[in-house]
C-alpha cells in the first residue's frame, strides 16, 4: 500500500472538520425554530469611531415589543449558562468584546427539538440574536477582555415571581460543553 503525504503527518485519533458554512459565506446550521439572527454592519464615522444599530422594530424580528433592557457584562473566559424563560423573549446583542452564544431546543413541541445552536458575536461580527420562550441558552465570553450584552426582553423581569430557569452550565440535560 503506498503512503500518502497526509498519512505520514496524521495523528491517530484525528478528524476532519464537518463543512460549517458555504461558499457564499452561508452558515449550514439548521436554526432552532423561532430562533432569527439579524446581523448588522458596524458603520465607520468620519469623525472616528462607529455606529451599529442594535434593534428596529422595521426589521421584523419577532412579533414582540420591549418591556426591559439590560446589560450583562463577562470577564474573560466567564460563562452563564444555562437560562431559560417560559414566556419571555430574549433579543441579545454584544456590544462589546467576543461571546458565543448557544442554545438548546428542549421544547417537547418543537420541530428542531434537541437542536444545537451555536453564535459567535461581537464587535467584529455585530448581530441581534433573538431567542424565543422555551429555548435554553447559555453565552461564555470567548475573548481575552470584558465583554457586554445587551438584552432587549418583551417582559420586564419580574422581581417576585421571577420567569427565569437554570440549569448548572456542566448540566447532563443539554448535549453542549462550554
Amino acid at each position: 500500500m503506498k503512503t500518502t503525504h497526509l498519512d505520514q503527518q496524521m495523528v491517530h485519533g484525528a478528524t476532519r472538520d464537518n463543512q460549517s458554512i458555504t461558499s457564499d459565506w452561508q452558515p449550514l446550521q439548521t436554526n432552532i425554530s423561532g430562533v432569527v439572527l439579524r446581523e448588522v454592519k458596524n458603520v465607520y464615522k468620519r469623525s472616528g469611531g462607529t455606529l451599529t444599530e442594535l434593534y428596529r422594530q422595521d426589521w421584523k424580528t419577532d412579533q414582540g415589543t420591549i418591556d426591559q433592557v439590560f446589560q450583562n457584562i463577562l470577564e474573560p473566559g466567564q460563562v452563564s449558562a444555562w437560562h431559560m424563560h417560559e414566556h419571555t423573549t430574549d433579543r441579545l446583542f454584544v456590544n462589546l468584546g467576543s461571546l458565543k452564544v448557544v442554545l438548546f431546543d428542549g421544547r417537547n413541541a418543537s420541530p428542531t427539538r434537541g437542536v444545537i445552536n451555536e453564535f459567535c458575536l461581537g464587535l467584529q461580527r455585530p448581530g441581534l440574536l433573538v431567542i424565543p420562550p422555551g429555548v435554553w441558552h447559555g453565552v461564555k465570553n470567548i475573548g481575552s477582555q470584558v465583554a457586554a450584552l445587551i438584552n432587549m426582553v418583551d417582559r420586564a423581569y419580574a422581581y417576585d415571581a421571577p420567569d427565569h430557569w437554570r440549569l448548572p452550565s456542566d448540566s447532563d440535560q443539554i448535549p453542549f460543553s462550554f
